[in-house]
């Protein structure tokens, strides 16, 4: 019956390399049962309840790709959606519930254009230079986030005294003369992640089956051994109960109150950074495990993009911020996962999750043990840089502008709007309009309708 449903062998699988997909996708990014609850409380949603509904939110939507879209792709609430959350709207007076509000309608909207088939539209509508763009950029991205979290590259304040940081006669923050710097190479942990991205990376070479799962258990007992991390608090917990009561943020979000016209520019930046977000994610994870064709189009590309959608508005529900495909999943596919069966695995764990919450804690916090992985995938992600037209700078410029902007803005979204708005504006400038369709104009149109109207960040 699993392998009718989900065509392991038909689709090149195994039911092992399925299940260690599914656990690594988990590991890679397990991190968000504490980082998205700890970013929404800026908002004054309690971290209790939203690592509960945070966990709701990673079952529903990776249980709904697997079972539905049958893709081994995990679904979870964005980090860079969740900031806009907490942080870009802080200073506009708006209450949490009102923020949950526009997560909701922004799925809504969603659903509406992806059951028309407009999303499908637009996403196929978009050159195979910039989809395999946007694998590169994000394995880039990828990259940055594991040397940036694992220490390897750290930020170029760091270490710096208060008084310096500040401009001269004011208690204003100056633009540092750098953005990064190297980490402290002295720093054990440091050392330790170095040493597991080295550990995987001969791993892979040797071809050994799990092998980003293998690295990131053997550098988390190195650092065990020497010391790091702590024990946990306590071993399990009932989730809707105490702390963890979701009655405080469930269904509580203020529809009527986003329906407005001062809200057009909140919904509008949440609106295209989860279509951008999500359309660049499956992309990237497609051309990764070859589900993409020629012309780089996603396979039956709607109905992970309505799991998408759907997630986003149960998250609006539950109480936490928009969800989507997680960039993650790379380390999953990378392990070889090629089904729904991955997915459905991951969902399971998260699900076991709710009733250990005490007991994962410790390890979501081991940096040096899965940052290494981020790395490694963001190495192999490259790859995709080969399907880049080169020779052509009307293809070229989109992807360049795509890639680096995406990196040195931290934030995919903002890649994905740059590169589509060059893109029919570099094909005009060179007299080739010809080879413009309408779904890249009209991607290129809404993207310039953020930066103008939008809150980009």
């Amino acid at each position: 019956m699993i392998e009718r449903w989900f065509k392991v062998h038909e689709l090149g699988s195994t039911f092992r390399t399925e299940l260690l997909g599914g656990t690594t996708t988990f590991i890679t990014m397990a991190y968000i049962l504490v980082v998205n609850p700890a970013i929404l409380s800026f908002a004054g949603i309690p971290s209790g309840p939203s690592t509960v509904a945070t966990i709701l939110s990673a079952v529903f939507g990776s249980l709904l790709m697997g079972l539905y879209a049958n893709r081994p792709i995990a679904v979870a609430p964005y980090m860079g959606e969740n900031a806009f959350i907490a942080f870009g709207l802080a200073a506009m007076g708006i209450g949490w519930q009102q923020r949950l509000g526009a997560v909701f309608v922004s799925g809504a909207g969603f659903v509406i254009i992806t059951s028309l088939g407009i999303r499908s539209w637009l996403a196929n509508s978009i050159s195979s230079s910039m989809k395999h763009s946007f694998a590169v950029g994000i394995g880039l991205f990828l990259a940055f986030i594991g040397l940036y979290e694992t220490g390897i590259v750290t930020s170029f304040v760091t270490g710096m005294p208060a008084k310096l940081l500040l401009t001269p006669n004011t208690d204003l923050i100056r633009t540092p003369d750098a953005p990064v710097k190297i980490g402290n190479l002295r720093d054990p942990q440091v050392l330790l992640a170095i040493f597991g991205f080295l550990v995987i990376v001969a791993l892979l070479h040797r071809r050994v089956r799990g092998a980003i799962l293998l690295g990131i258990v053997v550098t988390a007992v190195a650092g065990y051994a020497l010391g790091f991390g702590h024990a946990p608090h306590g071993v399990m917990a009932m989730p809707f109960v105490g702390d963890y009561d979701l009655r405080a943020i469930a269904f509580k979000l203020d529809i009527a109150g986003v329906l407005r016209l001062g809200f057009l520019p909140i919904l509008l930046t949440l609106f295209l950074m989860g279509f951008l977000d999500t359309l660049g994610t499956l992309v990237g994870l497609g051309a990764a495990a070859g589900m993409v064709d020629e012309k780089g189009n996603f396979d039956k590309i709607e109905r992970p993009m309505m799991v998408d959608a759907l997630t986003c508005m149960f998250s609006g529900l539950v109480g936490t911020s928009t969800s989507g495909a997680y960039i993650e999943s790379a380390t999953g596919i990378r392990e070889g996962a090629r089904t729904g069966l991955a997915a459905v695995t991951t969902a399971a764990l998260f699900a076991a999750s709710l009733f250990f919450i005490p007991l994962i804690e410790p390890l979501q916090n081991l940096r040096f043990a899965y940052g290494p992985a981020l790395i490694a995938v963001g190495v192999l992600m490259l790859g995709s840089v080969k399907k880049i037209r080169f020779d052509d700078l009307t293809e070229l410029v989109p992807a360049f502008v795509t890639i680096i902007m995406m990196l040195f803005t931290y934030n995919i979204a903002n890649g994905l709007t740059a590169g589509l708005v060059v893109y029919p504006v570099i094909k005009l400038a060179s007299g080739r309009y010809r080879e413009l369709n309408w779904g890249a104009v009209t991607l290129g149109f809404l993207c310039l309708i953020y930066y103008i109207f939008g809150l980009p960040h």
